[in-house]
């Protein structure tokens, strides 16, 4: 299976992205499933519906969120009605939605993909995330119902994405973080077959701070004190992620390649 995540996608910026190369790269890549993070693409906090359908429009199979999950209102609502994007797993657990479900990837093929949220550095504890994740992989073993697993990893720190990573090796077919919007250069394939990278970085502009038009963090920065809101940059973006092309048989990568298209930095991809 030839499978394409994209990190947090930021603002207009990284909306255009996507509405402008996504088809583009399902089809010069023979993709068969691609998962997005849309926990940015709202003002750069959260998604709303109708950024959701965007998303979907340009050949996103699956949207994922985070830590702002329900910043936009009406995706309290939103996710109930739409089953193909998903919240973390250890949001409360009355929260709306779903933070796991199995998908048709073709062929008769089904791939599971899930979110989880750390603990280590973020603003307000969640639950355990490895429980979380154990719980979903114990229900659907790897090479079972589902071809493909993908777990996408949404905390501040590099070492608990890397944890989770060796957590599921041989397990899952994807480990990838997302949060910090800044690619990390450790793209890899674990030794028991899970291909891993500790952040996908974002679709956004990298003239920016993490996607964010630089004026006011840095303000706030040298003198401690905000003067206004954040707001996204909006010069043009670059996709980030990572591409994955996994064993039917067995579920495990075959490969892994560091994915950035378009905008300020060095292209890389399959």
């Amino acid at each position: 299976m030839r499978i394409l995540f994209l990190g947090d996608v930021v603002g207009r910026s990284g909306r255009t992205a996507i509405k402008e190369r996504l088809a583009g790269l399902r089809a010069d890549w023979r993709l068969d499933f691609i998962v997005v993070n849309g926990e940015n693409a709202t003002s750069g906090v959260g998604l709303s519906g109708a950024h959701a359908k965007v998303l979907f429009d340009a050949g996103a199979d699956v949207v994922t969120l985070g830590d702002h999950a329900f910043d936009q209102r009406d995706m309290l609502t939103f996710i109930e009605r739409e089953p193909r994007v998903l919240r973390p797993l250890n949001f409360a657990k009355d929260a709306p939605g779903k933070g796991a479900r199995l998908y048709d990837a073709g062929r008769g093929r089904k791939i599971l993909v899930m979110q989880v949220l750390g603990q280590v550095f973020m603003k307000r504890p969640f639950d355990d995330p490895f429980s979380a994740v154990e719980t979903e992989l114990k229900k659907h073993p790897l090479g079972g119902m589902a071809q493909a697993i993908l777990v996408d990893v949404h905390c501040e720190a590099t070492s608990e994405k890397m944890a989770m990573g060796h957590w599921c090796d041989g397990r899952a077919s994807i480990v990838v973080g997302t949060h910090t919007h800044i690619p990390t250069a450790d793209a890899q394939i674990l030794p028991a077959g899970t291909a891993f990278q500790a952040d996908a970085g974002m679709c956004g502009d990298y003239n920016s701070v993490i996607g964010m038009d630089k004026a006011e963090p840095m303000r706030r920065f040298v003198t401690g004190m905000g003067k206004g809101r954040f707001t996204p940059a909006t010069n043009e973006a670059t996709l980030s992620g990572l591409f994955i092309e996994t064993d039917d048989r067995t579920g495990k990568a075959n490969q892994v390649k560091m994915v950035r298209v378009g905008g300020r930095l060095e292209e890389s991809t399959p």
